[in-house]
């Protein structure tokens, strides 16, 4: 049985007995439709988002935030180098649908380097330097997950398949220009995914590194989610509290107190 599509992008009941080239042929379509219908509602900007995040992000392009957020980047992009890439800028999304999230990682602004922004916070792309902040981060772990070896790479899509959504605040930047997409409205978007998260899921691990993530996540349920803070990874601050903080350890023996299937945190790739 397999579902078709209809012309809003929506499934529609199942047809029986199709051949593969069928089936092919309807998810082809699907994409495509799905594909058209993220760009349509934001004048470009929703692009290669993961289907199950549609429902949540889609009200937001209705606001005026949106609107305008969505006219400085098309803007930016014209005239700029952007990161990362219109395709990665939601690779989140694709890689964490929004059942399978435990953990949520909450960063600042995108890698603002040659290849190294894909959408997650604190990762970079295959063949790029890890990056001083993840470094130490792979320090922690060192000390703190019994068998971890650090990789000789910074790229974390195994931790984000694992259900660990790796959300940085503001999803875009400029070319070498750290924080030039601040206050343009990415914030109030991810703002509102870590408040549907909040209120629609429980027992969930929320991971606060620094002033500015603790600021971002201050309105998080205590009562129903476990919040775990302390200093900055940043090689200015780790050694203020990050270093031995064991949020991994202390994560997953969160995860398994709720009958949740811990991280392995080991698995980065």
């Amino acid at each position: 049985m397999v579902s078709k599509i209809s012309e809003n992008g929506e499934n529609c009941p199942p047809s029986p007995s199709l051949s593969e080239d069928q089936r092919a042929k309807i998810e082809q379509n699907r994409l495509e439709a799905l594909a058209k219908r993220q760009k349509s509602i934001s004048d470009g900007l929703l692009v290669d988002v993961g289907d199950s995040w549609l429902k949540l992000l889609e009200p937001e392009t209705k606001k005026d935030y949106f609107q305008s957020l969505s006219k400085f980047v098309a803007a930016e992009r014209n005239k700029h180098t952007i990161y990362p890439p219109a395709n990665e800028v939601f690779s989140w999304t694709q890689l964490c649908p929004l059942k399978d999230i435990k953990v949520i990682i909450v960063g600042q602004d995108p890698y603002h380097g040659k290849n190294q922004a894909h959408g997650l916070c604190f990762s970079v792309k295959p063949g790029v330097k890890t990056p001083p902040s993840l470094v130490n981060i792979y320090k922690e772990l060192e000390t703190d997950i019994p068998g971890f070896q650090i990789p000789n790479h910074g790229t974390l899509t195994g931790w984000a398949k694992q259900g660990v959504l790796l959300l940085n605040s503001c999803l875009t930047v400029r070319a070498s220009q750290a924080n030039s997409h601040k206050d343009r409205g990415w914030e109030q978007l991810t703002d509102a995914v870590i408040r549907w998260l909040n209120d629609n899921s429980s027992a969930l691990v929320f991971v606060l590194w620094g002033a500015y993530a603790q600021k971002k996540g201050a309105f998080i349920n205590k009562q129903k989610h476990c919040i775990l803070k302390s200093a900055h990874p940043s090689p200015f601050s780790a050694n203020n509290g990050f270093f031995g903080c064991k949020h991994f350890s202390k994560c997953n023996a969160y995860l398994s107190k709720n009958k949740k299937k811990t991280i392995d945190w080991k698995k980065v790739l």
